[in-house]
């Protein structure tokens, strides 16, 4: 462990490539809470509007030009990394994502603590060749990481299943149920000032713009949704790669990239991520604290995120656009059903993944690996078995 001569505070360092959607606010959450918390906190990062919300918090940025893909500019980034490290001195290092867990742990080697957090796996996204390389990449770098954190179960077992011998903790996500809370839909559509009538069903999904969040299979099955609930609207608020790319049956609204996604989720009769994988995604979470039931693909994650009771509602295979349209159309044409949905994940919410539970966690996993309190406990049994099996 190496201390500051001038800051008595734990440094941590936060190495971050992407520097938007769930990964980005998970990591500005953390931030917030371990600056409160006393600790010393440097994330380096692509220069982005990440950056300057981690800066209003008061953390220390340091800008760290990437990529978000592997490529031919990784052994750039990874000694200009190793050079910010050298610089910053941090006492442990936390890597987010695939390509800052790949950079950080060669650039460090396991020579400082180290965290490395996936959320979801890099092999997952990708096919072929490259998935079979990526994967060779995790079991290796996996000898580079003091511990993997994982935001779900599911997760972890994956990462297991998949052979990766790790040391494990999960640590699932967790929200601001403070900033994610109902309000009257009604109310808030009237607000967003867009072409959606306040009376009519409404359908929001929150998310980036590409293959992972399953945009195209939600647009597939959209058209037996509003065949069955005429006058359904359906809103996609992100942006992303896939913008030019998605074509749906009207009626349609691309809201875009927007700043805070929580009207959003108000003004939805019900919330729908189609995603094909996952860790554990934010936007179920942040749409059932805002008391909106939501309508998911059962992927890694989905289920850990729900209430008890709430998967034969809510849950569906991933690719499946009849299934998918099933759900939707259930939940809209029942109000009662959606309204106890509602209140029930909004309790779950609060008592299970609400963002201070899950720093706290964190700060336990910082402290067995730092030596200043009680180890963190390792994966289950099972699981370390199940490497073998």
């Amino acid at each position: 462990m190496h201390q500051s001569t001038t800051d008595p505070r734990p440094r941590v360092l936060h190495l971050t490539q992407p520097v938007e959607g769930g990964v980005a606010r998970v990591l500005a959450d953390l931030t917030r809470a371990q600056l409160a918390a006393g600790l010393g906190v440097t994330v380096a990062c692509p220069d982005s509007g990440l950056s300057d919300i981690l800066r209003q918090l008061g953390a220390d940025v340091r800008p760290w030009q990437a990529t978000r893909a592997p490529g031919p500019s990784l052994t750039g980034e990874v000694r200009r990394l190793a050079r910010l490290v050298e610089d910053v001195r941090p006492d442990l290092v936390h890597a987010h994502s695939a390509k800052a867990g790949l950079a950080g742990r060669i650039a460090v080697r396991g020579r400082i603590p180290t965290v490395f957090q996936p959320h979801a796996w890099s092999f997952e996204a990708v096919g072929g060749a490259t998935a079979a390389l990526a994967l060779k990449w995790e079991r290796f770098g996996a000898r580079w990481a003091h511990r993997t954190v994982c935001v779900s179960e599911a997760e972890c077992r994956t990462g297991l299943r998949a052979g990766i011998d790790a040391r494990w903790t999960v640590v699932p996500n967790g929200i601001d149920t403070d900033r994610f809370r109902p309000a009257a839909a009604g109310t808030v559509r009237a607000a967003l000032g867009t072409d959606v009538d306040p009376r009519a069903p409404l359908v929001v999904c929150v998310g980036r713009l590409c293959r992972q969040k399953g945009q195209d299979v939600l647009l597939a099955a959209w058209t037996s949704v509003v065949r069955r609930v005429p006058g359904a609207r359906l809103v996609l608020v992100g942006d992303g790669p896939d913008r030019e790319r998605l074509r749906g049956p009207e009626p349609v609204l691309f809201a875009g990239a927007v700043a805070d996604p929580v009207p959003w989720y108000q003004a939805a009769d019900v919330v729908v991520l189609p995603s094909r994988w996952e860790g554990m995604a934010l936007a179920p979470l942040e749409a059932m604290a805002c008391g909106r039931p939501v309508v998911a693909t059962d992927v890694d994650g989905a289920r850990e995120s729900l209430p008890p009771g709430h998967a034969p509602h809510c849950l569906v295979p991933a690719e499946d656009p009849p299934a998918l349209a099933d759900a939707l159309t259930a939940l809209l044409l029942d109000p009662p059903l959606r309204e106890r949905l509602g209140h029930e994940g909004r309790r779950h919410v609060r008592a299970a993944h609400d963002v201070r539970h899950a720093a706290g966690a964190m700060e336990d996993v910082y402290h067995a690996l730092l030596g200043t309190g009680t180890p963190a406990p390792a994966a289950p049994t099972e699981y370390r078995e199940s490497i073998h099996s």
